[in-house]
């Protein structure tokens, strides 16, 4: 993707989507780590299925260490992985109740010290709890930056560096979730709807399907 084209690429995802918003539910910053925590495999449908009778009951983390593994083991029971993330979870709000005052931490340090709490996981928590412009790359992420040739890459690290480097400076707090969202419904894995896609005209993926096909059908 031409960097001249990026800023109208990310033009048109805000225009169709001022202000784009995660799909897991929260209603603090701690519930926000927990359902990213748990996101982990799992869809954000599934998550928020669960974090409900979970928050019900236990919206703190001192609230959730009462519960004890048992007692978390049977309100996420049907997410993916939810007996390691039971523990992890348990282990990080010990923590965030010795270290933190039961408060999430506002750094990235603190954050990834965290058990089960990795580089994305507290991108998207300095994103969508503190308006960091960080660049939380899942697999959505991954596969548009290297598709659209938007930010190319080996790794989700490269990627995100890329994402940083490339994107101006007014779209970024936003950018994460408009190339979530685009990943999700547009831009799928297996079979991207490129014919609804609003900005294809800027992805190299559209255009090289134009410019490799029979020579009878190239424009």
């Amino acid at each position: 993707m031409k960097t001249a084209d990026i800023a109208l690429f990310f033009a048109t995802l805000q225009a169709a989507n001022p202000h784009p918003q995660t799909e897991l539910e929260f209603s603090s910053v701690f519930e926000l780590l927990v359902a990213v925590l748990l996101s982990a495999q799992a869809t954000d449908v599934g998550v928020n299925k669960a974090t409900r009778r979970l928050f019900a009951v236990a919206p703190t983390p001192q609230k959730i260490l009462e519960l004890g593994p048992d007692g978390l083991e049977h309100h996420i029971k049907t997410i993916g992985l939810y007996r390691s993330k039971a523990r992890h979870l348990l282990q990080t709000c010990d923590m965030l109740v010795k270290l933190h005052g039961g408060q999430v931490p506002r750094t990235r340090e603190a954050l990834e010290a965290l058990p089960g709490v990795g580089r994305k996981t507290a991108n998207v928590v300095l994103n969508v709890a503190f308006g960091e412009p960080t660049m939380a790359v899942d697999t959505h992420l991954f596969r548009l930056g290297n598709r659209t040739g938007l930010a190319p890459g080996k790794t989700p690290l490269e990627v995100e560096r890329k994402l940083l480097q490339r994107i101006p400076a007014q779209y970024l707090v936003d950018a994460h979730h408009w190339l979530i969202l685009h990943g999700r419904y547009v831009c799928k894995a297996r079979t991207p709807e490129c014919g609804r896609c609003s900005v294809s005209e800027w992805c190299d993926f559209k255009l090289k399907d134009k410019t490799t096909g029979p020579p009878a059908t190239r424009k």
